[in-house]
């Protein structure tokens, strides 16, 4: 393939079919993000048994949920901008490496202090791994199938999350609870291990720095074996570098609305999933369900919403639109209602439970995969992070809201009342940004 005029990289991919290096980039963001949802989950799951070790009341793990939210807050709201400076690859790498390592940590724990500070530093990687992995995935994905391929990586996570819940109902109950954070530690640092073997440099962040022309011929050789060395310098990217400060070009050209509405959505679906993940297996066991079955309940929230992702990415590859996105939270808000009204009907609960995992955790992925799409290259990691981060405040509300509203007996059914409004917010939210796009296509003709 000989280059004949300058050439814009997204035209080249877009042309061209899925190559297996491509799928490679996405499957090592997902196992990324599978132990990342792994160990985002964990301190949901072994709650139950942390309550009964350490002999403190339930509503006393809330902070300790929070800070390990605090941490994944400031990590995406720090490493976005890093990646935009210095790469997607040395970051995602640096995050694994660091909350697999402080995933170890808390397993040596003994009091609330000491759970404290670890889940706060395991934030720190969690939070900075998934805006660079939902990045780097669309930055090698045709456009055909974007929002597919990030979906799909961040179906990892549900699965993660999901294989935590179920693994967790073994683990704890053979080797203490222990024994979940170092499966959570350990794994993690063998995948960043390949990561630095296989994972290759974003090709749009590359050309935005500029002076990598050998690196961006040995990808462009690996997606289209047998093109030219040359078409590394033909390559163009149609895209404007950030100013000094990243953070200022989420508002400028008219993407306030945007930014704002989106920051929204995030806050809001972080909040409910957050509440949801924290505290659903010890609603389910004080309902009279056994623990090891309110587990394995929970974990059906991840598959719900591995089936969500999945539907989400079709459907947003086919109509690229917030509209669907309103629709998934809307879905959501209904069968979360119905959590509420389940009892201990375990067929009805897992219904429940499911459906609104395939809402709120499909609702989620989408937004990711629409974020990554509005934003440009040079702000992209910075974009997804800020939005994710932005989120991470509702997420570290939705588990001390949660313990706050469990505290009032005889409650359960208004406490899931209240946890259907923050997806229905989003789903609002999800309305009016699909008005802005349409009305920014209209003008842009």
């Amino acid at each position: 393939m000989r280059p004949t005029a300058r050439l814009e990289i997204h035209h080249f991919i877009d042309q061209l079919p899925l190559s297996r290096y491509q799928l490679l980039v996405a499957i090592l963001c997902a196992l990324v993000l599978f132990m990342d949802g792994f160990d985002a989950q964990a301190m949901g799951f072994v709650a139950p048994a942390l309550i009964d070790y350490l002999h403190i009341a339930r509503a006393s793990l809330g902070p300790v949920f929070s800070s390990g939210l605090v941490g994944i807050m400031i990590g995406a709201l720090i490493f976005g901008p890093l990646a935009d400076r210095f790469g997607r690859k040395p970051v995602l790498v640096f995050c694994t490496v660091l909350f697999g390592a402080c995933s170890l940590l808390t397993a040596t724990a003994t009091s609330l202090p000491s759970l404290l500070v670890y889940r706060l530093i395991t934030g720190f990687g969690l939070g900075g791994a998934m805006p660079n992995a939902v990045a780097l995935t669309s930055e090698f994905m045709p456009r055909r199938l974007r929002a597919t391929a990030v979906t799909l990586m961040f179906v990892g996570f549900s699965i993660g999350a999901a294989v935590g819940g179920f693994a967790a109902a073994g683990l704890i109950a053979r080797f203490g609870w222990q024994s979940v954070f170092v499966t959570g530690g350990i794994v993690p640092c063998a995948i960043a291990v390949l990561l630095i073997a296989l994972l290759p440099e974003s090709i749009r962040f590359l050309l935005v720095k500029g002076g990598e022309d050998q690196k961006i011929a040995q990808s462009l050789r690996r997606i289209a074996p047998g093109t030219s060395p040359d078409l590394a310098r033909s390559l163009l990217l149609e895209e404007r570098p950030a100013r000094e400060f990243v953070v200022k070009e989420l508002f400028r050209a008219g993407r306030t609305s945007m930014t704002l509405l989106i920051w929204v959505i995030f806050f809001m679906s972080l909040l409910d999933l957050y509440f949801l993940n924290a505290w659903l297996p010890t609603v389910i066991h004080d309902a009279g369900i056994v623990i090891e079955q309110a587990i394995i309940l929970t974990a059906l929230f991840q598959v719900g919403g591995a089936v969500g992702s999945l539907i989400m990415g079709r459907l947003l590859d086919r109509l690229l639109s917030f509209r669907v996105l309103a629709g998934a939270y809307l879905s959501a808000g209904i069968f979360v209602i119905c959590i509420g009204t389940a009892g201990k009907s375990v067929a009805w609960l897992a219904l429940a439970i499911f459906a609104a995992g395939c809402g709120v955790i499909g609702g989620q992925s989408g937004a990711n995969a629409l974020t990554a799409e509005f934003y440009p290259t040079p702000m992209r990691s910075t974009g997804v992070g800020w939005a994710l981060g932005i989120g991470r405040v509702g997420s570290i509300i939705g588990p001390l809201l949660g313990g706050a509203l469990l505290s009032f007996e005889h409650q359960t059914r208004r406490v899931f009342w209240a946890a259907a409004i923050p997806v229905l917010i989003a789903s609002a939210a999800g309305l009016l940004a699909s008005r802005v796009q349409f009305s920014a296509a209209r003008e842009s003709r």
